[in-house]
């Protein structure tokens, strides 16, 4: 059994961390300087996923019948405007442009490893052009993603990558850029600040590309303040009191992207992944005025149909259990921000 107890703390010395020291001692690292969960430590321990894996399925034969997919949108106008917009790529890839700054969230534009895209890329990936920075939450294969990278990289160089603590190495040898900023939780990013804000954030998450690196890299969410607008980016997280107080760290968070899918069964996704439910008490909890679902659709990670959190996510906005705008993106669609 792993011993997931924090011994010490660990930041970036170079970049400002927004909570003073006697609340927060830094990013928490367990006795093998591992990092774990503030609030909710979790190993990925074998027997879970063996149990998973050999369990019966209770939506085994809805998803045998499904045909559902998400809607694509084919239009590419976004990436010659100036227009500050919300674009959804797939997954937790969003293009995002907020008083004139270009970001993209997560890129994977194809396959996530073995697991095959179920929603086609409503743009050419070579067409993706002129970011400022590019956001990679964490190092699982569904969001850092090598080739996706090799083209961002082609051609984007004058991009700068933010990411969480040990990152760097691994984002070097994807893109060969020298402009990787590493952030420990509640740490902010050295941007343009006449223009932009970017803060790394906790969630309840885990890290591993092999078999031996569990944990050595850093997971986490963002907080984007840029033209009077704050824009939430999850990454990948269960549910906790992180959410509810991302809400009193930054009041007026007008988008919330949030993860919704890969949540079944609960048992063992629950400490990785929040339920539709949950996502909605979380965005309840920061106090947002827009709730943007992701990280459904695009790839089968789990039990539940790929269509289940959108039908869940409509069901409570029906039930009137869903306070502020609930934007149900297909992809490629183009959400005004501005």
């Amino acid at each position: 059994m792993e011993n997931l107890v924090p011994v010490s703390y660990t930041s970036n010395p170079a970049l400002l961390t927004i909570l003073p020291v006697e609340k927060w001692k830094g990013t928490p690292l367990d006795a093998k300087g591992r990092f774990i969960n503030h609030e909710f430590p979790f190993w990925p321990y074998l027997k879970d996923v063996l149990k998973w894996q050999t369990e019966h399925n209770l939506y085994k034969e809805i998803k045998k019948q499904e045909r559902w997919q998400l809607p694509v949108r084919k239009d590419n106008s976004f990436l010659t405007s100036s227009d500050d917009v919300i674009v959804w790529l797939g997954h937790a890839t969003f293009f995002i442009r907020i008083n004139g700054v270009t970001l993209l969230t997560d890129p994977v534009f194809g396959n996530a490893g073995p697991v095959k895209r179920k929603a086609a890329l409503p743009v050419a990936a070579l067409d993706i052009k002129g970011l400022d920075y590019v956001l990679i939450s964490h190092n699982h294969r569904d969001h850092c993603d090598k080739p996706s990278l090799k083209i961002v990289a082609s051609q984007n160089p004058q991009t700068t990558y933010l990411t969480g603590l040990r990152m760097k190495g691994l984002l070097q040898d994807f893109t060969k850029s020298t402009q990787i900023q590493e952030a420990g939780w509640y740490q902010q990013y050295i941007t343009d600040n006449s223009k932009i804000n970017i803060y790394y954030l906790p969630s309840r998450h885990w890290a591993r590309r092999g078999l031996t690196d569990t944990n050595t890299q850093l997971w986490g969410a963002y907080i984007i303040e840029a033209g009077g607008k704050t824009i939430y980016f999850s990454g990948d997280t269960g549910y906790g009191s992180h959410l509810k107080q991302v809400g009193e760290l930054f009041p007026q968070i007008d988008y919330c992207i949030i993860g919704v899918g890969a949540f079944a069964p609960r048992w063992f996704m629950g400490s990785n992944h929040i339920a539709p439910d949950d996502a909605v008490k979380g965005f309840h909890e920061m106090k947002a005025k827009n709730m943007i679902p992701m990280h459904y659709g695009t790839f089968d990670l789990s039990d539940e149909p790929l269509s289940e959190p959108q039908r869940m996510l409509i069901d409570l906005k029906e039930q009137g259990q869903i306070n502020g705008e609930l934007k149900l993106l297909d992809i490629g669609e183009i959400l005004p921000i501005g």
